[in-house]
Formats: structure tokens, C-alpha cells, sequence
């Protein structure tokens, strides 16, 4: 009588088993080093005559791993800093296996076999067995021999385009007389399978070299902040191919517990990643805070990459503070880069966060004029940041793959989580918001109205003024290849004004996003009023410029407020700093402009990190009694570090980075933290200086040892309570060593 499996074992006591017999664990955690496979199952009795010495057994398993090695070149991921094996799906890549003795194909039968999770199974794509092929097919699982050495083997594997993607553990399973034999569980040849944007059969593929190498290869990029007409830019620090990221980022899907079947769909994957970069309601990447109040962790604007967040979430299993929009953005283009999705950030100024879907925003005045501000509840924010990945979307009818727009900033719940996304950006454009995920808060982002209405004391509410162009004023992100702006706004909206724009926003009603009965109403042009912010460094006194125009042959008389109030970029306010009323007489057929000085005193002891002053004018013309408001947010201009390199730049050589920065207050900073971050160059580092005097300058220099040749880029933060914001960069050229 033979001896029983492990399988067969483990049937008897009634337990659950894998391809290897082992006992059934949770199915949704990818790394598990649990050895499944067992080293040989016995089949049977030992043939009469046959020796154990002419057993085929694996000696050796070379994966050609090494960065410099024909995988890792071949599959784009040499810049991983991660001595394991790392391909694309979809495309080969090669192996080879040294035998106790010289491989008979005639007599011998081997396979290779990869495993993911703690119960993997055929059918679920998680128990891989990889057939020997004459031929590849595209697309699919098989593996051809190409050369057969004496007791050396060569093989081409080919992974399926749409197989899973995360970390698979591999054995070499031989087919011997007495049973199958199979390699020990070795961590050295694990392999890592990543989306592959070079694959036509893979769901992310991308046709364009130029935009795969800034998308998917480039670890370096730059957010846009501030105002449309005063565009502020920071670089960030994607750092998709550091030490670690790679395992972070496949953790990641484990925290959201994404099925391991559905680790191959990019829809689900960038869905439940949306959910699992904010802290919201699953304890994810990063906690958000938008108070100013960072007392328990690092405040966002001194953050200079996604390296730090991810791998301190991965290693503590807790939230990482703090957060906001460009951070959010920053770590989520971090995870789809690093797994092979093409991503980019996005930012969109003056962006609704409308809550009613509605397709408008409510602002409410009081009958003198004067901001309503327990009726006013939608907000505009300066600017906010989302993404947008690369992907098909076999979901929707055919027309709408391409750029998706993600965003894991915890605005809304969407299913029962904070998430959103991914809308189909064409589906937004043309107002086709009856498409999943999310398109319709989307839509309201960048393509809403903003009305204005006169709250009456006896409850009613009439509209006086609807501004049809004041949301998503531009909308942008990095330009391939080089670090300016790029405008997209075309691929969200069409120009505003146009019969298109009209439509689709008719399409978007059309398809049930509630319309509000005031929505049409125009004001009359007899009177017009607008007004500008002159540009201003921190610390300086501000002019603000309020032109009235007369359209009319008749006299009017107008009682105007202006309200100057510090926001968060959110749109809500924190205090009002300036309250300033005036009487202006309008002029027949004329145009006047009323000068309205603000004083630095006025709103530095208030100023919140970003500099951001939001100013609300409003107008009532006595004859008319018609209202005339008008809204704008300026940026105040914010010093910058200097980074300096002197002396030489070489690889393997020690080499100085100096930061200064000139107080340029009329007061001293105290507890001033500056970060300080080069990819290829040292790792993120910080250093507390306890107080920095007026007029004074500081100056820190750290050393490091480059790592690489090639262009490089220093980037350094400074955050203290009286200044955020404040960035520097340097590019470098380091040479290679001689």
C-alpha cells in the first residue's frame, strides 16, 4: 500500500487544500512566503530496476536579474532598485536551469510553475502552470526552449497579457516515475509581474514612446498650484523604482483587500487605489488634514515626495500625516507608475466641490449686498489636484478608453468609501455622465455654474448674475519630456461659450444630474463690474482695482462691499481680514476704477501656509436694485530656497549640497524644518533650526555619494508656522567616474 499525499492527508482530516495540498489560507494577500509546494508527492511505487540517481533534478535557476542583464533591460525595469527579478506580462523574458545531468526530451517532462497568494488556485490565475510550447503565442502562458546545453536548458517565458500582477513565488516541477519533483521554496527567484504599456494586448498599453517614457519611467515630476494667472510649480519625487517602494506599493493592494483575480484589471485596481492613498475610512496611505494644525505629524507643503509616506506606511501599518490634494496626488501617481499603469497628475483651477450634483454652485447674498454664509455651502477651490491613468474600458462602449481621471482626495463617498473614479475624461467632455465611476462629481468639477442669488428677508431667493465660465478655468499637467505647463483643458471641456459646451452640459442633464429651475437665468448687462488684485510678494501691501462700466445714458449710484478674506485653498474661508464699504457714482457710458489698499498688518498675523487671500466684491445699484458680485483668490508671492553644488560631480565621489534661504519678514521664524530630497543622489533628510533672525540668512550643507550618472534634481522644502510653501530645486549633471 502506497503512502498517501499531503493532499490526500489533508482531504482525510476534512481540510481545504491548494495545488499543494497545504492547508487553505486567506486568498487575498499576495506576498505570503508559506511553501505550498511540497518537494515531491509520491505517485506511486518505485519502477522495478529504476534508480533514484536517474531522477532529472534542478540544480540551478538563473533568472538574469541583474540590472544590467537582457530581462530587466528588455522589460523597462532596470531602474528598480530590487535584486529580484522584475518583468512586464505580455512580453518574454528568459531563464535558465542547469540539470544533475543532460535534459532528454524525449524521456523528460518538466514545467514551470507560479504561485501568488496562500491558496492559489488554476482557476482564479493565482496557481500558474506554464506549459512547454514549440511556439509563443502572444499574449499567453507558455515557454519554449531555446537552447539545450549538455545539462544547461535556456527558456523564453511568456506571461499572459492580462494575468495578475504582484509578487509570484516559482517552481520547476519534473515529472519523474515516482512522483512530481519540485524545486524548494527559494526567495531568490521570486518575480515580480508589472503592467506592461508596451504590450498591445495588455489594458494599459499606450502607442507613444515619448509619453511611456514620461508616464511609466519618468520618477521625477511637477505639480502645478496657485492661481491661472500666477501658476506655481514644485517638483516631486514619484520615486516609483527606490528601495522598497515596489514591495509598498504591492502592499497596498493587501490593505484594500482587492481580490487577487482582480490584480490584473487596471479599472479595479486604480478604483480600490483611489480609496486606499487617503486615510478616510480604511486606515490608507495618508491621513488629511486641511486646518493648518500638523502638531502630530509633518505639514503638507513640506512633504517633497512619495519615497518617505509610502515606505513609513508600509513599514508602521498606519496613516501617514499630513495631506492634501497635491500630496494625495503625489503618493497615488507614485502607486500606478511603480505597477506599470501610465499615470499623470492633473491640477484644475478653480475647481467645484459641488454637493448636490446640481451642476452649480450657490452663492448667496444678503439684500445689502453681503455674503450669506450660513446659506452659502458649495465652495471653489483655488486649484485641485487629481490623476488620470492610462487604461481600455471594456465596461463602456467603445470610445472611451484612454485617459481616466482618478482622485484619492477624500472629497465624496463613493460606494460606501472616499474614492473617485475612473471617469472617462471623454465621457466628461461630452457630458456622458450616466458612465461608472463617478463622472458626474467630475463633470461639476469643471463644468459648473455659478450662481449668484439675493437671499430676500421674507425667505424667497432671486438670481441676479450666472457665471458660466468662472469653474474649471484651466486645467493642466506636465508637458512630456521637459517640466512646463501643459494645457489640457480641451480634453475635459469645450471651449466655454460654444454650442458644444452647451451641449454637453444639456447631456449631462439629460442623463439625471438634478437642474436647478434658476439655472438659465442671465442678469442684465447695464452695469458691469470686475476687478483685479495686483501681484504681491508676502509681506507687502496689496492694491485691489474695482472698475465699474455704465452701459447705460443714465446715472446710477452704488453702494459696494469688499470683503477680504484668508481661505483655505479649499475655498472655505478661516477670517475676515478686510471689510471695506464705498459709495461710487456710475457715470453715463463711462468706466471708473476705485483703488482699495490693503496693508501687510492686515492679514500676515492671519495668513494661512499657501498665501492665498480671497477677495468678494459685491455692488447694489440703488436705482436698479439690481446686485453685482464678483469673487477672486490671489497668491502671494513666497521666497525660494537656493541650492548650491559646488566642486566636483561624480559617481562614487563625495560631493557637498549647501541650502540658504533670507528671511525676508519683519520678524524672526522659529522652529523652521527643511527637507531636503535627491533621487540618485541621497535619501530624503531633514534638520530642525530653532530660530532663523530677521534679515538673517540660513545655511545647511550635507554630503553625500551619487549613486548614478546623468541628469539629476535636488529638491528642498523650508516650513515653519509664519511661512509654508517654500520650495527650491537644483539641477544637476553627475559624470561618470573616470
Amino acid at each position: 500500500m502506497t503512502e498517501p499525499t499531503v493532499a490526500e492527508r489533508q482531504k482525510k482530516k476534512g481540510l481545504p487544500t491548494g495545488p499543494s495540498g497545504r492547508r487553505a489560507l486567506p486568498p487575498n494577500v499576495s506576498n505570503a512566503e508559506e511553501d505550498e509546494v511540497p518537494e515531491m508527492e509520491t505517485i506511486g511505487l518505485v519502477p522495478r530496476g529504476y534508480k533514484l540517481q536517474d531522477v532529472l533534478e534542478v540544480q540551478d535557476v538563473h533568472l538574469f536579474n541583474r540590472e544590467d542583464d537582457i530581462n530587466k533591460r528588455e522589460h523597462h525595469t532596470e531602474r528598480y532598485y530590487n535584486l529580484k527579478l522584475i518583468v512586464r506580462r505580455g512580453q518574454p523574458f528568459h531563464i535558465q536551469l542547469t540539470f544533475n545531468r543532460p535534459y532528454n526530451p524525449e524521456k523528460d517532462n518538466f514545467w514551470i510553475e507560479y504561485i501568488i497568494g496562500r491558496y492559489p488556485q488554476q482557476s482564479k490565475g493565482t496557481y500558474i502552470i506554464v506549459p512547454l510550447v514549440q511556439e509563443l503565442e502572444s499574449g499567453k502562458w507558455g515557454a519554449k526552449i531555446t537552447h539545450s546545453d549538455g545539462s544547461s536548458v535556456g527558456l523564453n517565458i511568456m506571461p499572459a497579457a492580462d494575468c495578475i500582477v504582484g509578487k509570484f513565488r516559482m517552481y520547476v516541477a519534473v515529472l519523474t516515475p515516482i512522483g512530481i519533483l519540485r524545486t524548494r521554496r527559494n526567495p531568490n527567484t521570486d518575480t515580480y509581474i508589472l503592467f506592461n504599456p508596451w504590450c498591445e494586448e495588455d489594458a494599459v498599453f499606450l502607442d507613444d514612446e515619448k509619453q511611456r517614457q514620461e508616464y511609466v519611467l519618468n520618477d521625477l515630476g511637477v505639480i502645478f498650484y496657485g492661481e491661472p494667472d500666477s501658476i506655481r510649480s514644485r517638483s516631486w519625487n514619484y520615486g516609483q523604482f527606490e528601495e522598497g517602494v515596489l514591495d509598498a506599493c504591492l502592499y497596498l493592494m493587501d490593505r484594500a483587500q482587492l481580490d487577487l483575480s482582480g490584480r490584473g484589471n487596471p479599472v479595479k485596481i486604480s478604483r480600490v487605489g483611489s480609496a486606499v492613498i487617503n486615510s478616510k475610512d480604511d486606515d490608507g496611505v495618508v491621513y488629511g488634514s486641511w486646518n493648518s494644525v500638523y502638531e502630530y505629524g509633518v505639514p503638507p507643503s513640506s512633504w517633497t515626495g512619495s519615497v518617505d509616506i509610502l515606505l513609513e506606511y508600509h513599514s508602521s501599518k498606519e496613516p501617514v500625516r499630513y495631506g492634501q490634494c497635491w500630496v494625495f496626488a503625489g503618493v497615488f501617481n507614485t502607486f500606478l507608475r511603480c505597477i506599470g499603469i501610465p499615470a499623470r497628475v492633473v491640477t484644475n483651477y478653480s475647481s467645484a466641490h459641488d454637493n448636490d450634483a446640481n451642476l452649480q454652485l450657490d452663492v448667496f447674498v444678503d439684500e445689502d449686498g453681503k455674503v450669506d454664509s450660513r446659506l452659502t455651502k458649495d465652495s471653489i477651490w483655488n486649484y485641485h489636484c487629481w490623476n488620470e491613468a492610462w487604461m481600455t474600458r471594456p465596461d463602456l462602449p467603445v470610445g472611451f478608453g484612454g485617459w481616466q481621471a482618478v482622485d484619492s482626495t477624500p472629497q465624496e463617498n463613493s460606494d460606501g468609501m472616499y474614492r473617485c473614479g475612473p471617469a472617462s475624461v471623454q465621457a466628461i467632455k461630452h457630458g456622458h455622465v450616466c458612465f461608472q465611476f463617478d463622472s458626474p462629481f467630475v463633470f461639476a468639477e469643471v463644468n459648473s455654474d455659478v450662481v449668484y442669488s439675493k437671499a430676500m428677508k421674507n425667505g424667497t431667493k432671486v438670481v441676479e448674475h450666472v457665471d458660466k465660465t468662472q469653474i474649471g478655468k484651466l486645467i493642466v499637467t506636465k508637458e512630456e519630456g521637459g517640466d512646463k505647463v501643459r494645457d489640457i483643458t480641451e480634453l475635459y471641456k469645450f471651449k466655454e461659450g460654444t454650442d458644444e459646451e452647451r451641449l454637453a452640459l444639456e447631456t449631462a442633464l439629460m442623463y439625471g444630474v438634478k437642474k436647478s429651475h434658476t439655472q438659465d437665468v442671465v442678469s442684465t448687462a447695464e452695469v458691469d463690474m470686475d476687478f483685479s488684485v495686483e501681484d504681491s510678494t508676502i509681506g507687502s501691501d496689496i492694491t485691489v482695482n474695482i472698475t465699474f462700466r455704465n452701459n447705460t445714458p443714465n446715472l446710477y449710484t452704488a453702494t459696494s462691499y469688499l470683503s477680504g478674506n484668508i481661505v483655505f485653498y479649499t475655498g472655505v474661508p478661516k477670517a475676515e481680514f478686510k471689510n471695506h464699504s464705498f459709495d461710487v457714482k456710475l457715470e453715463p457710458m463711462k468706466a471708473q476704477t476705485v483703488e482699495v489698499l490693503i496693508k501687510s498688518s492686515e492679514y500676515m498675523s492671519q495668513l494661512l501656509e499657501q498665501a492665498s487671500l480671497h477677495f468678494f466684491v459685491t455692488a447694489r445699484v440703488k436705482e436698479t436694485e439690481k446686485i453685482l458680485a464678483r469673487q477672486k483668490s490671489t497668491v502671494l508671492k513666497i521666497p525660494q530656497l537656493l541650492l548650491k553644488v559646488p566642486g566636483e560631480k561624480v559617481v562614487g565621489k563625495e560631493m557637498a549640497v549647501i541650502v540658504e534661504f533670507a528671511n525676508p519678514l519683519k520678524q524672526k521664524l522659529t522652529d523652521v524644518w527643511v527637507r531636503l530630497d535627491g533621487p540618485g543622489l541621497l535619501k530624503p533628510t531633514a534638520k530642525l533650526f530653532r530660530e532663523v533672525p530677521r534679515n538673517s540668512t540660513l545655511t545647511w550643507e550635507e554630503k553625500c555619494v551619487p549613486k548614478r550618472s546623468g541628469p539629476r534634481k535636488l529638491i528642498a522644502s523650508l516650513n515653519c508656522d509664519a511661512l509654508r510653501h517654500v520650495y527650491g530645486e537644483l539641477d544637476v549633471n553627475i559624470e561618470t567616474a573616470v
